[in-house]
C-alpha cells in the first residue's frame, strides 16, 4: 500500500497543480469591471473637463469659439464684467442656499419620523416622496405655475424657492432615512439615562452620528437648485437665474465667463465633498 500511495504521490506532483475548470474564465474577466468603471467616469467626467479647458481659451469676448486660441486667464480675471450673467448667479445661489437650509431641515425631520414613527398615513408619505422624485419636472414645474396663479401669489425669486424646497425635500428624506437605517438607539438612550434631554440627545448625539447623510442631502440639494432649469423657467416670472441666462444667452453666443462660473461651482462642491470624505476618516 506505501508504494501504491508513494506512486500516486509522485504522479500528481509530475502532473503539476490543479487547475479549476473556471480560473482561466475568471482571470480574463476580472479587469472588465475596472475597466467599465473606468469608461463611466471618463464618460462622465469628459464634458466637465472641456468646460474646464475652455475656461482658459483666449477666445472672443462674447462668443464662445470651440477653436483653441491660445491659454489666458483673462476671463477669472474679469469674472464679473457682464452685468447681467453676476445678477443671475447672485439669484442662483441665493435661491440654492435658502432652499437648501430650508429643504435640508424638513427633509431630516421627516426622514427621522419616516424611521422611528408609526402613523397613520406613513405609507402615503413614503409614496409622495418617491413620486415626487419620479415625476417629469415639466408636470412638477406646470402643477406649481397652476397653483401660484390660483392662489395669485406673484412670480418672483419666493416662487422659486417654494419650487425648489418641494423638489429638495424627497432627496434630503430619502438619503437621511438611508443613513438612519441600522442607527443603534441605545446610545441615544445611554445618553438620556445620563441626564440629557431630548433636545441635547439631538443636538450632541443623533445629530453628529446622521451628519454625513444630512450633508450629503444637503449637497444634492444645492446642486439640484442650482442646476434645475425647468421647474424654475415654469416660476420665476421676471427672475433670470444662472441657468436661464444662459439658456437665452445660447441664441446670441455664451461668453466665456459662463464655463468659469461653472468650473468654480464644480470645484466648490468637490473640495465641499473631498473635505467631508477626510473628516469622516479621521473620526474613524
Amino acid at each position: 500500500m506505501s508504494v501504491e500511495a508513494s506512486g500516486a504521490t509522485a504522479a500528481i506532483h509530475a502532473a503539476g497543480p490543479v487547475r479549476e475548470p473556471g480560473s482561466r474564465a475568471r482571470r480574463s474577466t476580472r479587469f472588465v469591471l475596472p475597466i467599465y468603471t473606468g469608461m463611466v467616469i471618463v464618460y462622465l467626467m469628459l464634458p466637465i473637463l472641456v468646460m474646464i479647458l475652455y475656461g482658459f481659451n483666449d477666445s472672443s469676448p462674447k462668443r464662445v469659439s470651440f477653436t483653441w486660441e491660445g491659454f489666458t486667464t483673462q476671463w477669472y480675471v474679469h469674472l464679473f464684467a457682464i452685468p447681467d450673467l453676476t445678477t443671475a448667479i447672485k439669484n442662483s445661489l441665493f435661491i440654492a442656499t435658502v432652499s437648501t437650509i430650508i429643504a435640508t431641515i424638513l427633509g431630516t425631520l421627516m426622514g427621522l419620523a419616516l424611521v422611528r414613527y408609526r402613523y397613520r398615513g406613513r405609507q402615503s408619505t413614503d409614496f409622495v416622496l418617491f413620486m415626487n422624485i419620479a415625476a417629469p419636472e415639466i408636470v412638477l414645474g406646470a402643477s406649481l405655475l397652476s397653483l401660484f396663479v390660483t392662489l395669485g401669489v406673484p412670480r418672483g425669486i419666493l416662487t422659486i424657492v417654494i419650487a425648489h424646497v418641494m423638489f429638495n425635500i424627497a432627496y434630503v428624506a430619502i438619503t437621511v432615512r438611508a443613513r438612519l437605517s441600522g442607527f443603534d438607539r441605545s446610545v441615544e438612550e445611554a445618553a438620556q439615562d445620563l441626564g440629557a434631554g431630548p433636545f441635547a440627545t439631538f443636538t450632541r448625539v443623533t445629530l453628529p452620528l446622521i451628519w454625513p447623510g444630512v450633508l450629503a442631502g444637503a449637497l444634492l440639494a444645492f446642486a439640484l437648485s442650482i442646476d434645475d432649469f425647468i421647474i424654475t423657467n415654469f416660476n420665476a416670472g421676471s427672475v433670470v437665474t444662472f441657468p436661464l441666462w444662459v439658456y437665452g444667452a445660447v441664441k446670441l453666443g455664451i461668453p466665456p465667463q459662463v464655463f468659469v462660473m461653472g468650473t468654480l461651482i464644480f470645484m466648490g462642491g468637490a473640495v465641499i465633498a473631498v473635505v467631508n470624505v477626510l473628516a469622516q476618516r479621521r473620526k474613524n
